[in-house]
C-alpha cells in the first residue's frame, strides 16, 4: 500500500471548513426560553443543567434537535415530505453550525401487544431469517417465522388482458406465516365474563348494556334498535340461541338506519377490537376497570406464550428453536450465536452478535427478546433505542439524550458514562440533559438554566468547565457538592407486610419482610428485581396507592387542572356564584369558544408543510364564550383563574370571597410536590418529565391508602428538588402511611429508614436479597455493589 508523501509546509490559515466548530443559537424562545443565545462546542460533551422545568428540555429538543429535523427533512421530495410528521420551525433568531442530530429520548415505547424487544430492535427480523436459512426441518422464508404474520391460502380465476383477448387464468396463492391461530400473536388469550358484560334480567331498552360507554340513547341504542336482530324489549335471559348469538358473536353486517348506512357487530368481536386489542394499561382508567373486571387474560395454552405456531418452533438449530432463542436472556443468547459458524451466513452472525453484543455493553443483557416493550421502564427504553447508534461508522453527528441515567443503579452510571464519552470520541458532538453530578462531572462544557422553573427560568445561568460550575452561585452549582448524611435515628416499624416464595419474572422464591409505618427504599442494579419483587409481590389492595413510571397520557387541551380533578370543584363553584351551569365554565363543552372549539388556538393544515397556529380572534386565546367571561368568582373571570400559578390560586381559594376546600386541598398537594410555579391552565404537552412524574404524585397523594409504592420518583428532579422530595416523603410517613421507593438516587437511600438490596447481578444473576436493614449497617458492611456506592457517597 501506497502513502502520500506531504512536501512544503503547513499553512498557518486554518482551512475555511475547519472553522465551523460551534452550534450557534440567538434569541431562543420555545416555551419559557427568554431569548436565549449559547454557542455549543462540537465534537465535545456538553451537559444541560438546571431545576426541572427551567427550559434545558426546550432549548436541546424543541429547538436544536427540532431544527435540524425540520432542515433534513427538507431535503426530501415533496411526495415523501407528505407522509412524514410535519415541524414547524422553532422560534429562534439564529440557528447556524448544526448537524445531523440523532435524538435519543425517554418516550416509553409503543404499548402494542405485538411489540417486543426483539422487534423494536430488529434482532426478531436477523433471527428469522437466520431460522429460514439454517433451521432444520425447513419450513419456509422468514415470514413463516414472524408472529405477526398469518398463514393464508386462496385460489380463484384471474382475468387478464392480453395481446388484446380476454384470457382467464387459475390462480393460487399460499403464505406460511408464523402466527399462533389461536392468540393471533399475542401469548395470551381472554376470557369474557358475560355477567359483567350486561344484566340478563333487563332488556336492552332499560339499560341491560353494563359497558362503559355503551348507551341506548346514544348511537349504539340506534343500531340496537334499528338492526332489528333481537327484541329491545325483552329481557336478555329470554331470548332465544340466534338472538344471544347476534347480539354477542355476530360478524359485521351491513345495516339501513334512518336512512343512514351502518355497520352492525356482535359486541365480543367489537370489544375485540376497541378495547382488548390494546394494552391495557393504556386505556382509560373507567375503561381499564371494566377491563380487568370482565376479562381474564392467561397464557395461550397452544404456544404457550411464544406466540408462534407449531412450525415455526418445530424448526431448530442446535436444538433451539426461535422461541427458545427469543426467551434465552440476552447475555446468553449472545454466547450461543458466537458459537454458531457458518459460512453461508457469515455477514448475518456478525450483525446479529454486534446488536447482541451491545444490548450486554449497555446493560441490558438480563433482557429477553420476547419481553413486551410496553414493560419497559423509561431508562430502559432510552437505552434499547441506544443500541443501534453504538456500533454505528457516522462520525460528525450530534447525539441528544435526555436523562440517560435514569433508571440506573450508581454502578451502571459509569458504565453509562463511558458509551457517551465513547461516543464523543469518535468525533460527535454529544448533547445531555442531566441532573446526576456523576454524568455532569464528565462533562467538556456546562450549559445551567434557570435560576428557577416555569416563568422563573428560561435563561441561561452559567455556560463553562464542571469546575466553573462547582464555584459558581448557580442553583446547581451550590447544590453539585451535596453530600446527603445517614439519620442518626431511624424510625421504628409498626408492623411488617410478609412477602414469601415471590419467584414473579427473575426472582427466586424471595422472602422478606417490609417494615411498615417507615420509609423503606428497595434498591439494587438495574434489572436485579425490584419492580418484579414490588409491583409483582405486594398485593395490590386497596390500602395500596401505587405511583409507577408511567406516561402521564393527554391533549394539548389536558392541562393541570383537568388532570387533577381540580377544575370541578371550580366549575361548580363559579356556577353556584352566578346561578348558572357548571357545563359552561369547561372550554372542552358548552364554554367553549365557536371560533376555536375552546383551543384557543386556530390550527391551519398545510400538507407537507408545518401547520400554522393562530391566536383565535374571536376569545383572543382565552378558550371560552364572551359571554362566559361576563361570570366571575372573586373578581376574577374563569380564564384569569386558569392564568393563576398554583401558588396564587391556593391563596385565591383558601380564603374569601372564593374560598372553596375542594380546590384548595388539591392546590395544596400541587404546592407540596414543588408545582408551585405551574399554571393551571398549562397544557400538559409543556411540562417537562419531571413536571409530569411530580404532577402525577400529587394526583394520587389524594388516594385513600395506608401503603404507598414509588417507583423512582427522583427521575427528572434536580439535586434541590429531591431535597423538597424528601421531606414529602417524611410527612407521608409522619401521617401514619407506609412509604415503600423502588429507588437508585444515594440521598434517598441514606434516608431511608430500611433498606432492602436486590442482586447480586441482573437477570438471572441477580433476583435475590443481597442485604436488609438500616442504612448505617449496609455502609458499615460494604459487602454489596449498593453498600460501596453509599458509602463513598456519603463520605464514609
Amino acid at each position: 500500500m501506497s502513502k502520500v508523501t506531504r512536501t512544503g509546509t503547513q499553512s498557518p490559515e486554518p482551512h475555511a471548513a475547519d472553522v465551523h466548530d460551534l452550534i450557534r443559537v440567538h434569541g431562543a424562545r420555545v416555551n419559557n426560553l427568554k431569548d436565549v443565545s449559547v454557542e455549543i462546542p462540537k465534537r465535545r460533551l456538553t451537559v444541560f443543567t438546571g431545576v426541572s422545568g427551567s427550559g434545558k428540555s426546550s432549548l436541546v429538543f424543541d429547538t436544536i434537535a427540532a431544527e435540524s429535523q425540520r432542515l433534513i427533512n427538507e431535503t426530501y421530495s415533496a411526495f415523501v415530505q407528505g407522509f412524514m410528521p410535519t415541524l414547524a420551525r422553532p422560534e429562534v433568531d439564529v440557528l447556524d453550525g448544526l448537524t445531523t442530530v440523532i435524538t435519543v429520548d425517554q418516550q416509553r415505547m409503543g404499548s402494542d401487544p405485538r411489540s417486543t424487544v426483539g422487534t423494536a430492535t430488529d434482532a426478531n427480523a436477523m433471527l428469522r431469517i437466520l431460522f429460514s436459512r439454517l433451521g432444520k426441518p425447513h419450513i419456509g422464508s422468514p415470514k413463516a417465522f414472524s408472529f405477526n404474520v398469518a398463514s393464508a391460502s386462496g385460489a380463484g380465476a384471474l382475468t387478464v388482458e392480453r395481446g388484446g383477448q380476454t384470457v382467464k387464468e387459475q390462480r393460487s396463492f399460499s403464505i406460511t406465516g408464523g402466527m399462533c391461530p389461536r392468540c393471533e400473536g399475542r401469548g395470551s388469550v381472554n376470557d369474557i365474563d358475560l355477567t359483567a358484560l350486561y344484566d340478563d334480567t333487563k332488556s336492552l331498552g332499560e339499560g341491560a348494556l353494563t359497558i362503559p360507554g355503551y348507551t341506548m340513547d346514544g348511537w349504539y341504542g340506534r343500531i340496537f334498535s334499528g338492526s332489528g336482530f333481537f327484541d329491545m324489549d325483552k329481557p336478555i335471559r329470554k331470548y332465544t340461541k340466534r338472538e344471544l348469538s347476534d347480539l354477542l358473536h355476530k360478524e359485521p353486517t351491513k345495516i339501513k338506519v334512518d336512512g343512514i348506512n351502518l355497520t352492525y357487530e356482535g359486541i365480543i368481536p367489537k370489544l375485540q377490537k376497541s378495547m382488548l386489542s390494546k394494552d391495557v394499561e393504556a386505556l382509560q382508567p373507567h375503561i381499564r376497570a371494566f377491563v380487568k373486571r370482565a376479562v381474564t387474560f392467561t397464557v395461550c395454552p397452544d404456544c404457550e406464550g411464544t406466540r408462534l405456531s407449531a412450525g415455526a418452533r418445530s424448526s431448530k438449530i442446535k436444538k433451539i428453536s426461535i422461541a427458545d432463542a427469543c426467551a434465552m436472556q440476552i447475555s446468553d443468547l449472545a454466547k450461543w450465536v458466537r458459537d454458531l459458524d457458518e459460512p453461508s451466513v457469515a455477514p448475518l452472525l456478525a450483525t446479529l452478535r454486534q446488536t447482541l453484543d451491545s444490548f450486554v455493553e449497555i446493560g441490558l443483557g438480563y433482557l429477553s427478546l420476547d419481553r413486551p416493550s410496553g414493560t419497559l421502564s423509561g431508562g430502559e427504553a432510552q437505552r434499547v433505542k441506544m443500541i443501534r447508534h453504538l456500533g454505528s461508522s457516522l462520525t460528525d453527528v450530534t447525539y441528544v439524550f435526555d436523562e440517560p441515567t435514569v433508571g440506573l443503579h450508581p454502578h451502571d452510571i459509569q458504565q453509562m458514562n463511558r458509551l457517551l464519552l465513547r461516543l464523543r470520541d469518535k468525533g460527535n458532538t454529544v448533547l445531555v440533559v442531566e441532573h446526576k453530578p456523576e454524568t455532569i462531572a464528565i462533562a467538556d462544557h456546562v450549559v445551567d438554566l434557570g435560576p428557577g422553573a416555569g416563568q422563573g427560568g428560561g435563561t441561561i445561568c452559567f455556560e463553562g468547565t464542571v469546575e466553573g460550575l462547582r464555584a459558581g452561585d448557580t442553583v446547581t452549582g451550590r447544590h453539585f457538592g451535596d453530600r446527603a448524611r445517614l439519620k442518626s435515628a431511624v424510625r421504628e416499624p409498626s408492623g411488617k407486610l410478609e412477602i414469601r416464595g415471590a419467584r414473579a419474572h427473575n426472582l427466586r422464591g424471595v422472602d422478606v419482610d417490609v417494615p411498615l409505618g417507615v420509609l423503606v427504599v428497595v434498591t439494587g442494579v438495574a434489572g436485579s428485581g425490584k419492580s418484579s419483587l414490588v409491583h409483582g409481590s405486594i398485593p395490590a389492595s386497596e390500602g395500596v396507592v401505587s405511583v409507577d413510571q408511567g406516561a402521564i397520557r393527554g391533549s394539548r387541551r389536558s392541562n393541570p387542572a383537568t388532570y387533577t380533578g381540580l377544575l370541578d370543584p371550580i366549575r361548580k363553584a363559579f356556577a353556584k356564584a352566578n346561578g348558572v351551569k357548571p357545563a359552561l365554565f369547561s372550554a372542552n363543552s358548552e364554554g367553549a369558544c365557536p371560533g376555536c372549539n375552546g383551543a384557543g388556538v386556530v390550527y391551519t393544515d398545510l400538507a407537507m408543510m408545518a401547520g400554522v397556529s393562530t391566536t383565535c380572534e374571536e376569545c383572543e386565546g382565552k378558550r371560552f364564550h364572551a359571554s362566559v367571561l361576563e361570570h366571575h368568582l372573586g373578581g376574577r373571570d374563569i380564564s384569569e383563574v386558569l392564568a393563576m400559578p398554583v401558588t396564587e390560586a391556593a391563596e385565591f381559594f383558601g380564603a374569601g370571597e372564593a374560598r372553596t376546600p375542594a380546590a384548595h386541598k388539591i392546590l395544596e398537594r400541587l404546592a407540596d410536590v414543588g408545582l408551585g410555579y405551574v399554571s393551571l391552565g398549562q397544557p400538559l404537552t409543556t411540562l417537562s418529565g419531571g413536571e409530569r412524574q411530580r404532577l402525577k404524585l400529587a394526583t394520587h397523594m389524594a388516594d385513600k391508602g395506608g401503603v404507598y409504592v414509588l417507583d423512582e420518583p427522583t427521575a427528572g428532579l434536580h439535586l434541590a428538588d429531591v431535597e423538597q422530595l424528601l421531606g414529602l416523603l417524611d410527612r407521608l410517613v409522619d401521617s401514619g402511611k407506609s412509604v415503600i421507593v423502588v429507588e437508585h438516587h444515594q440521598a434517598v437511600m441514606a434516608h431511608a429508614d430500611w433498606i432492602i438490596d436486590l442482586g447480586p447481578g441482573a437477570g438471572h444473576d441477580g433476583g435475590r436479597i443481597v442485604f436488609e436493614g438500616t442504612p448505617a449497617a449496609l455502609v458499615e458492611g460494604r459487602a454489596t455493589l449498593t453498600g460501596e456506592h453509599l458509602a463513598t457517597y456519603v463520605g464514609a
